[in-house]
């Protein structure tokens, strides 16, 4: 069995030495391709192997046509709009996501995010607190629950809208439900998304939703640049200059933002919600035991495509 960490943005090293040590127990061979510049190099390291582990690598058509062997793709991660789903189900690859080991990492940036912006993104000009104000969180899954207990714990009010939760469940952690996401995005004073960038939500965040928001509410994304209507969201923050923007996934039109919004606005010079010693980690090594327990046990808990 011969398994690929395949990472244009490689692991820390502990974790690449803690996934080798996973396969090598169970007598897999392990190849690594780093800081890969070219589609066709990962093609070329697909060739021979059975298994692979990526991060925000595309696995495209063309990868998983170059893969002859390969059975089990891993995107060490929760978010895996990089796969090509149905390339691999045509091919019988199954593939699989990591859900929760980056979701602290995520939650603690979507917090602090809130405070970065809320003292002006640490200009001398007087902010405000977060303690006291209503968080609306879009997607109550793993990162959307975490972030609800740190937000909680600093003095938050929590409301939040999912509709593949049941609202009892979010109520037993003591957080309201809105019925809808007009609800959700009127009673917000900061919103923080967390849903994937799937057909039904590329470009659904504009300017209906952000309109509804209080006077001087924040929008914080840190999930997908693809869920946000760009030109809709410069638009409204023209429109309503009290509206903030905080984001981990800069916009396409990023110089157009930052000339209407200025300290209303800031983007992380990379995506940041995994970057994490302890997360980088966590999901690499999950990713490891997940192809053990697929060949081993034939586990396919975590699919995405069976």
């Amino acid at each position: 069995m011969k398994a690929l960490i395949a990472t244009q943005k490689p692991f820390a090293a502990v974790a690449v030495e803690g996934i080798k040590k996973i396969f090598a127990e169970a007598g897999y061979e392990v190849a690594v391709l780093e800081k890969y510049e070219t589609e066709a190099e990962f093609c070329e390291a697909v060739k021979d192997v059975d298994a692979v582990i990526v991060r925000s690598d595309k696995v495209t058509k063309a990868v998983v046509a170059a893969a002859k062997n390969l059975k089990i793709v891993v995107r060490a991660g929760a978010g895996y709009d990089n796969l090509d789903l149905e390339a691999l189900k045509a091919a019988g690859v199954i593939a699989m996501n990591t859900p929760g080991q980056n979701a602290n990492a995520v939650a603690e940036l979507a917090i602090a995010m809130m405070i970065y912006i809320s003292r002006g993104c640490f200009t001398p000009a007087t902010g405000c607190e977060i303690m006291g104000k209503t968080l609306g969180i879009q997607a109550y899954g793993n990162v959307g629950k975490r972030v609800a207990d740190k937000a909680k714990a600093l003095g938050m009010k929590v409301i939040a809208f999912d509709p593949f939760v049941p609202a009892e469940a979010i109520q037993a952690d003591g957080v309201a439900v809105a019925k809808d996401l007009d609800e959700l995005y009127s009673k917000s004073d900061f919103l923080s998304l967390h849903i994937p960038a799937i057909p039904a939500t590329i470009g659904s965040i504009g300017a209906n939703l952000l309109s509804k928001m209080p006077k001087g509410a924040c929008l914080v994304n840190t999930a997908r640049q693809e869920v946000i209507n760009e030109p809709e969201l410069a638009n409204i923050l023209a429109e309503r200059t009290d509206l903030k923007y905080i984001t981990d996934v800069a916009p396409a039109n990023i110089e157009e933002i930052k000339a209407i919004a200025g300290t209303r606005f800031f983007a992380t010079p990379k995506k940041m919600g995994a970057q994490t010693a302890e997360a980088n980690i966590n999901a690499g090594l999950a990713a490891a035991r997940q192809i053990v327990a697929f060949f081993e046990e034939g586990c396919t808990r975590f699919a995405l495509n069976k």
